[in-house]
């Protein structure tokens, strides 16, 4: 078993509240069970769709590996997104679902969140970077440490990077750490920024969705109810109308 770090157990609870966490909005499907801070099971598949087929016997299997009953669960947190949109609803059925059969809580944590937890306290201002899986990238800049987002999260092109920073306040001449699965392609279209370090190969997943929500309660942040993170239109074209018949006289 493998504790958490940063994160304390619920007061009044002598191990701490039982969460499951869901991630499905990105290039995998993961599910964990922790117990105040410490992650009791978890499993990972990578996949771009199916998702729904692939959810649900994991979470069995995650539970079972963990010895639990999912009566036992006080939490519920599953990834908002952006990401996939099929996969980001699959997630979020699967959550609200098994909260309501429960009565566990229900939790959303964005993609962001759980990437800014994996990157610790880094001293400087992080935009996380996640693939978009098309040519802009979905940003979002946060204050060192992990304290709060510093602009609203975005779809944004490359070239556009630089004046999304300079928009959200941050000095053209500030240091810079970049995370995410698309850190690497925006940290090459920022060549002119004078300082920036790429934390490269940093995802979310279900272990740092369960560690985000644990921070977000101990901290008392103010917990919306889980909504996607859509931050453009489905990729979905509607049939075109048939013109009418000309009649024939």
């Amino acid at each position: 078993m493998t504790r958490l770090p940063d994160e304390a157990d619920r007061p009044g609870s002598a191990a701490g509240p039982v969460l499951l966490a869901i991630e499905t909005a990105g290039s995998a499907c993961s599910a964990a069970l922790t117990r105040g801070g410490v992650v009791l099971a978890s499993d990972r598949r990578e996949m771009r769709h199916r998702h729904g087929e692939a959810l649900l016997p994991m979470i069995d299997r995650v539970t079972a590996a963990a010895g639990l009953r999912p009566a036992q669960l006080d939490i519920v947190a599953a990834a908002t997104g952006p990401g996939g949109f099929t996969g980001i609803r699959v997630g979020l059925a699967a959550a609200h679902g098994i909260a309501l059969a429960t009565g566990a809580r229900l939790i959303g944590i964005s993609s962001f969140a759980a990437v800014v937890w994996l990157v610790g306290q880094a001293g400087r201002p992080c935009l996380v970077a996640l693939d978009s899986r098309r040519e802009d990238i979905y940003v979002q800049l946060f204050a060192p440490a992990g304290n709060g987002g510093l602009a609203e999260p975005a779809a944004v092109m490359p070239s556009d990077l630089a004046e999304y920073l300079v928009a959200a306040g941050l000095p053209p001449n500030a240091p810079l750490l970049i995370a995410g699965d698309a850190a690497a392609a925006a940290a090459a279209s920022l060549q002119d920024w004078p300082d920036v370090t790429a934390a490269r190969d940093l995802v979310p997943d279900a272990r740092s969705v369960a560690a985000a929500a644990l921070r977000a309660l101990r901290n008392g942040a103010e917990i919306a109810p889980p909504r996607p993170l859509y931050l453009r239109p489905p990729d979905v074209t509607l049939p075109r109308r048939r013109p009418a018949s000309a009649t024939v006289a």
